[in-house]
């Protein structure tokens, strides 16, 4: 039998060679173009598990169309689609012994029912709740319910272990967010913005009086007390109506200057006066408002220390796995 790594350079050229022959808008085909000749071939065996190129295959598969619409040429295609195999494999060995440091601690189980449930779900989601469906499609994988019980288990033991991971990184210190905060100031600078709800009048043949006197009902209710957003629900004629006329944070940059000059002219909660244009009349509101310059770390702690939970959560990964890796029994073909 071919040796396994040639087993997969012969795929990534078979894939490069289906997927490109097809037109940008079709589809992959249902094996992705992969050479089912070589499917029994051995890509790697971490402990026990011998991971086929079988394996690697269904899990490349549902990327290929992706890695087509990305990849600027068939060379290209193919260097994208070599790396993602290496990536692959590495994660069905790093699975396997993920679930191996589970198994270690006689304690710990996963109920039955969490494994009954998570089928449920598949044959769902996956089946249109057929039982037949499902069970055509495992044995068009030749793999028995018993066989897919277990991989299902798996895959719960793997995210869980996962999950067990990323939350021993939960507490940052507030030392370190001033460090980094002072270390990375120019990744807080903020241009000037603006939270901008407007109502619109269209023009529809009406003169710019007309136009003034519907601006100057809505000045005068303003006046009185009523919310720009109620207002812009009422009156305004542009895309936005529903939702009060709010357009979100704009910068300058976004905008024409018949807005963005009245509107950055504006402090937190003030009104331009009545914007005559071709197109009809528009009242701006600042509902918020941002100054350029560096955002102060008040504004931005919760930001950083998202930023260092998940470098600590990825390092923390990085050094469990590599301990995994170090203890294991892997070998590559």
């Amino acid at each position: 039998m071919m040796p396994g790594r040639l087993c997969l350079a012969l795929i990534s050229v078979g894939l490069g060679a289906a997927a490109f022959a097809q037109t940008p808008a079709a589809p992959a085909p249902d094996d992705a173009g992969l050479n089912l000749r070589f499917a029994n071939g051995i890509a790697a065996i971490a402990e026990d598990k011998v991971i086929t190129v079988d394996d690697v295959r269904r899990e490349i598969a549902p990327l290929v169309a992706q890695l087509q619409r990305d990849a600027r040429s068939e060379r290209e295609f193919n260097e994208k689609l070599e790396q993602l195999q290496d990536d692959v494999i590495q994660s069905l060995i790093d699975r396997v012994l993920i679930v191996k440091e589970f198994r270690k601690d006689e304690k710990k189980h996963i109920p039955d029912s969490f494994v009954d449930n998570r089928i449920s779900d598949i044959q769902s989601e996956q089946f249109d709740n057929d039982r037949s469906k499902f069970l055509s499609y495992l044995r068009s994988r030749g793999t028995t319910l018993r066989e897919y019980r277990k991989e299902v288990e798996e895959d719960i033991i793997y995210n869980y272990m996962r999950q067990q991971q990323r939350k021993s990184q939960s507490v940052i210190s507030p030392v370190r967010i001033e460090t980094f905060y002072n270390e990375n100031k120019d990744r807080f600078y903020q241009e000037d913005g603006v939270h901008l709800r407007l109502i619109q009048f269209s023009r529809n043949d009406q003169t710019d009086d007309e136009l003034r006197a519907k601006a100057n009902l809505v000045f005068a209710r303003l006046k009185a007390g009523e919310k720009f957003e109620d207002l812009a629900k009422e009156y305004s004629q542009d895309s936005r109506r529903a939702k009060g006329g709010d357009w979100g944070w704009q910068k300058r940059s976004d905008l024409k200057p018949e807005f963005s000059e009245p509107l950055f002219a504006l402090n937190k909660g003030e009104v331009s006066s009545a914007i005559l244009l071709p197109e009809g009349c528009f009242i701006l509101f600042a509902e918020d408002r941002k100054f350029a310059g560096i955002q102060p770390i008040d504004t931005v702690r919760e930001e950083i220390e998202r930023v260092l939970l998940q470098q600590m959560s990825r390092n923390s990964q990085e050094h469990w796995m590599e301990r995994l890796r170090r203890n294991g029994y892997v070998k590559h073909y």
